[in-house]
């Protein structure tokens, strides 16, 4: 489509060159409009600078899209002759805070360019460039828009032909605009790979802390900024968790001491981002109010975009990016910005009910696998690693030994003493039993005052004795209840495969039929078979 209407531009201003030409006359500030005059006889064509320059954009214009630096350059090199140019700087118009940025600089610019550029805008769109001193501020406009503003310094700027002037705004809003076009598609399509790829790897997010990671680094990288984080927040607006990429190990430790623990909302950049119900863009902190210690501070950024992270149950925490230098944040930057901290929020509200989920399941597993008073493992654990250690024992010729053991005087206990201090004594005889085995051994609670112990690693006669009788000695020395002493005694079976038994629930009978006959001798510890 523009290359159709270039073209057509093109010939027009073709054939505007070709025709004699009347310089421009300049009163004041006001620029004459060129015009083009029928001579009784044809006047010789001077062919100068500024024709030359006409032609070249001309050229250009037909040829490709360069960029505005390579305008510059062209326009430097033919007005430098006749109207002394010795500086260009180029701004382009921000289309959604009417800002102006620095787009492209030919020379030795003056720092307040902008500032002329600026005065362009309290006149007309069709109005004469402004004048101001040595310097000269063209509009840049095309189809209807304002896309910048072309600031020109020289000593004889009057002597630009207006044809000339009109060719150069011509080409500058041309490139600017397809500049602005091509920077357009590749926002939305970076935005759109940004947001895609929090959505897909946040549904691996496991926990808030893992949603905070990836928050942090997806953002920088999002933003193309220097440093990144993130701080969470529980159910009573404290910090209860804070990370970030880019950091310096100082700034590492430091972002944890100085934030964890604080109240989110004392931070007046949490404040602002609540009152604007969104992100926050900041191009240099020394214009806004920041939190001694808070996240800008202990990042050292000159500039940041701070985003909210705004669950369905409230305020979950704050995503930060930025750099130490300024820079101008577009409104790109904040339709992204909202994006980002409403695809966060998501993230961190689904990473929370999946770490709830995995916790309930955990503590689901751990009940149906675990004796409630005790903490120990119960029958069932106890059956399933006995049928696993079966299984081993019969492929490699191991043996196995199983431990069964009741508490003597238990009744007793329960019925004088009470039933919470029959809940710490069994609590106490647990701790006791695992003090005494090995660490790939298995102490199980089977009910009331019966447990189970099972050996393995391949013990032998002796060795399984060994250890019943220091579980009775230990097992039978005086406890501390409440501040009193109580003692009761114990009855061990012991049963071995394969000699005893060559599945598991004969290795359970043998091992119950010894513990019942060591409790009809009085306690201690008896064998099966023995």
């Amino acid at each position: 489509m523009r290359q159709v209407s270039c073209t057509v531009i093109a010939g027009i201003l073709r054939r505007v060159a070709s025709l004699p030409i009347c310089h421009a006359v300049t009163v004041g500030n006001d620029v004459r409009t060129a015009g083009v005059v029928a001579p009784q006889s044809p006047p010789a064509v001077v062919w100068d600078d500024q024709i030359q320059l006409h032609i070249d954009l001309i050229d250009v214009m037909t040829r490709d899209i360069p960029s505005v630096a390579h305008v510059l350059s062209i326009i430097a090199l033919r007005l430098a002759g006749p109207c002394g140019l010795r500086a260009a700087s180029v701004f382009t118009l921000d289309p959604d805070d009417g800002s102006l940025t620095p787009d492209a600089t030919h020379g030795d610019v003056a720092g307040d360019d902008i500032t002329v550029a600026g005065r362009v805008f309290r006149a007309p769109a069709g109005a004469p460039p402004v004048v101001a001193g040595h310097r000269t501020a063209v509009r840049l406009r095309i189809g209807g828009r304002t896309l910048g503003v072309l600031v020109l310094t020289g000593s004889a700027l009057a002597a630009l032909r207006p044809y000339v002037a009109g060719t150069i705004a011509l080409q500058l809003a041309s490139t600017l605009q397809v500049l602005e076009a091509d920077r357009h598609h590749q926002h939305v399509a970076h935005a759109a790979t940004t947001i895609r790829r929090l959505f897909e790897e946040g549904t691996s997010a496991m926990s808030v802390e893992d949603a905070g990671r990836l928050l942090a680094t997806a953002t920088g990288e999002a933003f193309r900024t220097e440093r990144a984080a993130v701080h969470l927040i529980g159910p009573d607006g404290r910090i209860r968790y804070a990370t970030g990429v880019g950091m310096t190990e100082r700034m590492s430790e430091e972002l944890t001491r100085n934030l964890v623990g604080k109240v989110a909302a004392d931070s007046p950049v949490w404040q602002a981002m609540l009152e604007l119900e969104g992100p926050l863009l900041v191009g240099d902190v020394e214009r806004t109010r920041i939190r001694a210690g808070g996240f800008v501070e202990t990042l050292d950024l000159r500039s940041f975009i701070a985003m909210p992270l705004l669950s369905a149950s409230g305020p979950a925490g704050m995503v930060m990016c930025g750099n130490s230098g300024t820079r101008h944040w577009s409104g790109r930057d904040q339709a992204l910005a909202r994006q980002v901290a409403m695809e966060g929020a998501l993230i961190v509200d689904s990473a929370r009910l999946r770490q709830s989920e995995r916790r309930h399941v955990t503590e689901l597993t751990r009940q149906a696998y675990h004796d409630g008073l005790t903490g120990l493992p119960n029958r069932s654990q106890l059956l399933d690693r006995a049928s696993q250690e079966v299984e081993i024992a019969m492929a490699t010729g191991a043996r196995l030994a199983l431990l069964l053991l009741d508490l003597d005087g238990f009744k007793k206990i329960n019925d004088t003493v009470g039933h919470h201090a029959g809940d710490l004594l069994l609590q106490a005889v647990g701790h006791r039993l695992q003090s005494v085995v090995r660490d790939h051994d298995v102490v199980a609670r089977l009910g009331g005052d019966e447990f189970a112990v099972l050996l393995a690693r391949n013990p032998d006669v002796r060795t399984a004795s060994a250890i019943a009788a220091r579980l009775h000695a230990r097992l039978c020395d005086p406890y501390d209840i409440d501040g009193r002493e109580i003692r009761i005694g114990a009855s061990i079976g012991i049963a071995l495969f394969p000699s005893d038994a060559d599945d598991m629930t004969t290795l359970m009978r043998g091992a119950d039929a010894a513990m019942y006959r060591a409790k009809r001798e009085g306690g201690g510890v008896r064998i099966a078979g023995g």
